[in-house]
């Protein structure tokens, strides 16, 4: 795949970028901004790990004008390389990068509601930047991104808890410096089948809609203002229940009876997507059994467990292990080349726990993460 690149050429630097990915949604729906307008925004759950690692190699003296990707679907990153490349050679003067090669590769499964593209393109923009010997602040890079993918996550301004406008790249609101602590058994709906985002109807909100939603909204920053991790369930699971109304997903009321009888405080869907996770209270005094509990329950209902991690933690607890938090280390290996959104079952080679126990290790030894650059 191909795309203009602008005029005039010269040589470069390699330029190398990374963006995360997150675990679909906390909160999302439609809120007012500060202007009291409509607005589509969300709060993410964000989750350390997997990701895509960009290459960006000028290609002087090749063919003009022409740009590559590999692999060769990733049109939305292809689009945001080229934009910032416009963006970059304005910032220094020069003339854009007429040709090059970016390179793509990372352990982000593909359409589960895990910010794949967005992961994709913010790589991409940073890999760019690096070629240039520049680094874009966050909000020129969502700026990009919204440009090159119609709708971004915001997964180029970090972990912090953020109401994000996703359709047009800004921050609605600062929610905190970090969400509550809580340990999050993650899942996936739907056999682990991809979405295509783009075959989802328009959520259409009246009213009652932007009422419900400002009140999560203010529940999520009271969650956030005291450390709240029931509150946050809350939110969650009630976001998760409206987005039911767009995109129903059957196992929606099963995994919402297993986190009641498992001690969970809340869920979490992602709301264009078929992962998911229970939240739990990593301060309970009978966690590890609760976890136990939920992964029994969910695989004999026949949902896939994929893995533990914990989100809002800082410092030691005194109550919960490394090892309980994020359960045995997993093998990061580079994402399968195929379409952006496939048919296949999407495989999750990052989050897998296999048949190790949730939440207390065990099974083969860590290994290191490897990433494949293919030419």
């Amino acid at each position: 795949m191909t795309a203009d690149g602008g005029a005039g050429s010269s040589g470069g630097r390699i330029g190398v970028g990374f963006a995360a990915c997150h675990h679909g949604e906390i909160l999302q729906g439609v809120f007012l901004d500060e202007n009291d307008r409509l607005c589509a925004g969300l709060v993410t759950l964000p989750m350390q790990g997997p990701g895509t690692r960009a290459e960006f190699t000028p290609r002087p003296g090749t063919s003009p004008g022409q740009l590559t990707v590999f692999p060769a679907d990733r049109t939305k990153a292809l689009r945001a390389a080229a934009l910032a490349i416009e963006e970059c050679a304005a910032l220094r003067g020069q003339a854009p990068y007429r040709d090059g090669e970016l390179t793509l590769s990372g352990d982000v499964p593909l359409g589960l509601g895990m910010g794949s593209s967005s992961s994709d393109v913010i790589a991409a923009i940073r890999a760019v930047a690096d070629a240039y010997g520049l680094r874009l602040p966050p909000a020129t890079i969502a700026r990009l991104a919204v440009r090159a993918e119609r709708a971004s996550d915001p997964l180029m301004l970090g972990g912090r808890p953020l109401l994000f406008a996703q359709r047009e790249g800004r921050v609605l609101e600062v929610l905190g410096d970090a969400l509550p602590p809580a340990v999050v058994v993650g899942c996936t709906l739907g056999g682990g089948s991809p979405v295509d985002t783009l075959s989802l109807p328009a959520p259409r909100h009246d009213h009652e809609d932007v009422r419900a939603y400002e009140r999560l909204r203010s529940l999520l920053r009271r969650a956030v203002a005291d450390a709240d991790t029931a509150l946050l369930g809350h939110v969650s699971t009630e976001s998760a229940r409206r987005a039911q109304r767009v995109r129903e997903q059957r196992e929606f009321g099963l995994l919402d009876r297993i986190a009641g009888r498992v001690g969970a405080v809340g869920l979490q869907i992602a709301h264009s997507g078929n992962v998911a996770g229970l939240l739990f209270d990593p301060t309970a005094p009978d966690l590890g059994h609760r976890l136990r509990r939920c992964v029994r329950a969910l695989r004999t209902c026949g949902i896939p467990v994929t893995r533990t991690f914990a989100t809002g933690i800082t410092g030691n607890t005194g109550t919960i292990s490394e090892e309980q938090l994020h359960g045995r280390a997993h093998v990061r290996r580079d994402r399968p080349t195929r379409s952006d959104t496939s048919r296949r079952r999407a495989h999750l080679p990052a989050l897998r726990d296999d048949e190790g126990r949730l939440g207390h290790g065990g099974g083969t030894p860590p290994a290191r993460h490897r990433h494949r650059t293919t030419r």
